[in-house]
């Protein structure tokens, strides 16, 4: 994994998540990530979450950023939509213990967090885990590769 100073990371949230995804992008700016790109929600207004997921997925697919960190209520709809992308692995996670499991033997590329059951605090915990934890690659590259056949 490179240096954060190096990372672009791509952040994305709908209103549940808002809050927490302005939190995040305060941490990453103070821990002085490479590049942070902001793909929305910009309120706590109402919206529909794949609106903001979607340019999150498009931008790790495509290599404009190297990880990204999506947020909702529950961490499952932006999940699922990232998912959707070519390349994207994305893990909801709820402990620091699954954001290190997600990126050794997964190779995830985002994190998907459940703002309505996590603190701020938790959810910075499994973003410095993430960050700092390399895949194993191995046996677990077998795996990766059929994700993409069935």
């Amino acid at each position: 994994m490179k240096p954060l100073n190096e990372l672009k990371i791509a952040v994305c949230s709908d209103h549940a998540g808002y809050e927490l995804k302005c939190h995040i992008i305060d941490y990453l700016r103070t821990k002085q990530a490479g590049e942070v790109m902001d793909c929305g929600t910009h309120s706590a207004d109402s919206v529909d979450y794949p609106d903001f997921a979607h340019p999150l997925a498009h931008a790790v697919s495509t290599g404009r950023c190297d990880l990204g960190i999506a947020c909702c209520g529950s961490g499952n709809g932006v999940s699922m939509t990232v998912n959707r992308h070519t390349d994207v692995r994305a893990a909801l996670c709820w402990k620091p213990e699954l954001a290190a499991l997600a990126r050794q033997h997964n190779n995830a590329n985002v994190l998907s967090l459940p703002a309505r059951f996590i603190t701020v605090d938790e959810a910075l915990a499994m973003i410095d885990v993430f960050f700092a934890t390399d895949y194993e690659g191995g046996r677990h590259q077998r795996r990766i590769e059929k994700i993409e056949r069935f």
